[in-house]
């Protein structure tokens, strides 16, 4: 059982929903942002997402991508992303880390050796946006076998068809990507989202966890009533691009992880 399972396996015996949180590695620069990541379990963030920067984030809308253009350009690395886990880890051994990127960096690295210092330096599991199904020898098999989940995306866009491809090798939780399009768009609605997260249900015994178009604790709580919880990432790296100081985006962070608690 990994973190994010035994987590999960915590949050359905108190009847409660999961608060996932996504942060820049690096940005605007890694004490601050390290001290971030420490200050968010006790801002009630159950899971975090740790965003591996990365030069072409297709998938990233603009707050994202100059979160990650701040990071490369303060010198953040894989190498410097894995420290910031560890760092995590000395104080931390119980919430799950998921990191969240692409691929190149992974291979250029070696997936052996990448999936190596993952697992040492404390990463329970990964999400990397450009490998799609037919890809799973490359990364995703590897991952499994190495101890660490493989989660997947699911869209609005997957059909039945296709779902239970994408379902195949995922665990830890399928993330349901609320609308098309980038990250940091549309505002995800609740009665939109909800015959989705049911359709994916009927098909696995995973946890269902709703990201993108996140960013009130109004919209946390009604995504998370109608799914095993909700993601929110740019509403919380813009308050970072704003220079406030951490302890404000933490304060921030509470009110999402609130709301989607009162689920």
């Amino acid at each position: 059982m990994t973190r994010i399972d035994a987590k999960f396996a915590k949050l359905r015996a108190e009847g409660k929903k999961a608060f996932v949180s996504y942060v820049m590695a690096g940005d605007p620069d890694v004490p601050t942002s390290l001290d971030l990541v420490k200050g968010l379990p006790a801002a009630g963030v159950d899971i975090i997402e740790l965003g591996l920067p990365f030069t072409d984030p297709m998938a990233d809308g603009p707050t994202i991508q100059e979160a990650g253009q701040r990071a490369l350009a303060g010198h953040m690395t894989l190498d410097k992303t894995l420290q910031m886990v560890r760092d995590f880890r000395a104080d931390d051994d119980e919430t799950p880390i998921v990191m969240m990127g692409y691929y190149n960096p992974i291979y250029s690295r070696g997936v052996d050796r990448f999936l190596s210092q993952a697992k040492e330096a404390g990463i329970d599991g990964l999400i990397i946006v450009d490998l799609p199904p037919e890809e799973d020898d490359e990364l995703c098999i590897p991952a499994q076998k190495a101890g660490l989940n493989f989660i997947r995306l699911a869209t609005p866009t997957t059909d039945d068809k296709r779902l239970p491809k994408v379902l195949e090798n995922t665990s830890g939780f399928v993330y349901y990507v609320s609308i098309t399009g980038i990250t940091g768009a549309a505002e995800a609605q609740a009665e939109d989202v909800a015959p989705e997260v049911a359709r994916i249900k009927s098909q696995t015994d995973l946890p269902v966890i709703v990201g993108f178009g996140i960013k009130t604790p109004a919209a946390s709580e009604s995504i998370a009533a109608i799914a095993d919880g909700c993601v929110v990432g740019s509403a919380i790296v813009s308050e970072m691009a704003k220079g406030k100081a951490v302890s404000e985006v933490l304060d921030f962070v509470k009110t999402l992880a609130d709301g989607a608690h009162r689920a």
